[in-house]
């Protein structure tokens, strides 16, 4: 019996039937993945992120009243703060974090920024009862033998109960801009971009 088995040895040796399972190069992969790739870049480049929400006429006139009515309030509250800073007892950080509150509200609104709406109402709610509260303290010492602050007591109180309803339109007309979709996106061609206009687009065209 021969060492290498039962069968004779063959010079030739035996070539491999199963070639289909053999590993494909990786050369071909790469280019079909660079070229798929490729593709996907260049379907991006022509495509931009387009909001059209925000370019109806309704959306813009409650962006700008609601903008209106952010520096609005921070105005009357300054005022009232600086009016009667003798007689606010401590609160005057509190009045001027309200108005700088409201005044960054403002920018973030004149940036389609539909998440500071909610909060903006949020805050409109809680300082129309304080204003409501407070109107009436400020005739109350329109009287004699009470200190004068700068302003006079009657003034800074219709001032003070003139920010209720600018309050409670506030509350409106930010949930009404909630309610508009601001955030809203679409995708289409560079092409097609051009029928919205620049608030749609957010000024520039961007790229998806």
């Amino acid at each position: 019996m021969r060492a290498e088995g039962i069968e004779p040895p063959r010079p030739l040796g035996h070539d491999h039937l199963k070639v289909a399972r053999q590993p494909i190069a990786p050369r071909p992969r790469d280019q079909r993945k660079k070229r798929l790739y490729q593709g996907i870049v260049t379907a991006m480049a022509d495509t931009v992120l387009v909001h059209p929400n925000r370019d109806k006429p309704e959306a813009k006139a409650t962006k700008a009243v609601v903008i209106l009515l952010l520096v609005a309030s921070a105005a009357l509250i300054l005022i009232v703060t600086i009016g009667g800073w003798s007689e606010l007892q401590g609160m005057e950080i509190v009045s001027f974090g309200y108005a700088i509150v409201y005044l960054v509200m403002a920018y973030f609104v004149s940036r389609w920024n539909r998440g500071v709406l909610p909060v903006a109402a949020g805050l409109a709610v809680l300082f129309a009862v304080v204003a409501a509260v407070a109107g009436p303290a400020w005739f109350e010492r329109d009287k004699a033998g009470f200190n004068d602050p700068a302003l006079d007591p009657s003034i800074l109180g219709l001032l003070t109960l003139i920010l209720v309803p600018v309050q409670l339109l506030l509350v409106a007309f930010a949930m009404r801009g909630f309610q508009q979709q601001w955030n809203t996106e679409i995708e289409v061609r560079r092409d097609e971009a051009d029928r919205y206009g620049p608030d749609a687009r957010g000024g520039e065209p961007q790229t998806a």
